[in-house]
């Protein structure tokens, strides 16, 4: 009589616990569940590349000090000033001639 009574128990546990995994996976494959667990990921890897794209400025940051360090480029120097922005000579003389002349290419000269 123990032995059945061990045996019915067993089972009976086996199946709760069974039945208890079952319910699990289920309600972890409802898409609910799963449009949630995507977002979290998509989250998860918009922080992942974020942290990457920061430290990769950081370095860009750090190499670039240490490239000036390297040219005596200081930052005690003002900025130089870029050169005033000089005008082709070839643009005003192709707007002289063209204002001379009629644009009607079909007149007979």
């Amino acid at each position: 009589m123990f032995r059945r009574t061990f045996w019915f128990t067993a089972g009976a546990a086996a199946g709760v616990w069974a039945t208890t995994k079952v319910n699990r996976k289920l309600k972890q494959l409802t898409p609910e569940s799963l449009a949630a667990r995507t977002a979290d990921k998509a989250v998860e890897a918009g922080h992942r590349l974020k942290d990457f794209a920061l430290d990769i400025k950081s370095g860009m940051a750090q190499r670039e000090a240490e490239l000036n360090d390297v040219l005596g480029i200081g930052e005690s120097e003002p900025p130089r000033e870029l050169p005033a922005q000089r005008r082709l000579v070839a643009i005003e003389t192709t707007q002289q001639q063209y204002t001379k002349h009629s644009f009607n290419r079909n007149e007979d000269h």
